[in-house]
């Protein structure tokens, strides 16, 4: 959660969090000095002068997280718990609340799906892949919209495109990425009338730690070693190159500027161009 403190001074020139350390966070908090300000200077998750709330279970990557958000010369709160469970959001929201103020922008971007096949995989697995990804994220939603709607502010959630392909070796993937954009739209069909912009972002290959885990076992599949799957996946998948996890962010934080703030109930893809259909 990011938050623009008052009387702060923007700067451009600031280090970006990787999409694997920012994926530690629940999402995203600007506090923007005045009631219903847009920080025009915040045009990533990390840009500016920002406080940035950053919840998760891993504490190792919120430290990281939290050392590169000092870095970019912000603010950082850490709220190291698990955003599967009920309780969790409610305590984000107050400790948000009890420390800035406001929220003005929330960036869902918790959460990782099992990767098993479609025949396979056990009703424990879809409820853990569900209850993060999903779930977790409407909670804090939920918990986060009184204070979204005071702030006319804005939500991002990180769905994945496999929501528009999916495939039966990895099923909960695209369906519970499915369901999040079908979330993210319901979210923003209810936050025209309160204010609250609401978009969902759909990358597709990142290179991360999630996809080197994703990529592992594509070799498995593909009879072949971790290095030949990363060189021949992106020929197989149509596309130049992996996305840079920064890439993803500069998205995300054009989402909540105020050169998005007409933007609302949009499905943002950016795959290097592996989905083909228009």
């Amino acid at each position: 959660m990011l938050a623009r403190l008052p009387g702060a001074r923007a700067e451009r020139d600031h280090a970006e969090p990787t999409k694997e350390t920012a994926n530690a966070g629940a999402g995203c908090d600007h506090h923007r000095g005045q009631p219903g300000d847009r920080a025009g200077e915040c045009h990533s998750p990390c840009q500016g002068l920002c406080a940035i709330v950053l919840a998760a279970r891993d504490r190792r990557n919120l430290n990281e997280t939290a050392a590169a958000v000092r870095e970019a010369g912000a603010e950082p709160l850490v709220i190291d718990l698990d955003l599967s469970q009920v309780a969790a959001a409610r305590k984000v929201v107050d400790e948000t609340m009890g420390r800035f103020g406001r929220i003005d922008a929330l960036l869902n971007i918790a959460g990782a799906v099992p990767q098993v096949d479609v025949l396979e995989m056990t009703d424990a697995q879809w409820d853990l892949g569900m209850n993060l990804k999903l779930h977790g994220a409407r909670r804090l939603t939920v918990a986060a919209w009184p204070a979204l709607k005071a702030a006319k502010g804005a939500v991002v959630f990180m769905s994945g495109n496999s929501a528009l392909f999916p495939k039966a070796s990895y099923a909960a993937v695209g369906t519970i990425n499915a369901a999040i954009v079908a979330l993210a739209k319901a979210f923003s069909d209810r936050g025209i009338s309160d204010g609250v912009q609401v978009n969902s972002v759909l990358p597709g290959p990142v290179m991360t730690g999630r996809r080197r885990s994703y990529l592992a076992h594509w070799a498995d599949i593909h009879h072949m070693t971790a290095k030949e799957a990363t060189e021949t996946f992106p020929k197989e998948a149509g596309i130049a190159r992996y996305g840079e996890p920064e890439e993803i962010a500069e998205l995300m934080g054009f989402l909540v500027s105020p050169g998005a703030r007409w933007m609302t109930g949009a499905m943002m893809r950016m795959d290097g161009g592996e989905v083909k259909s228009v």
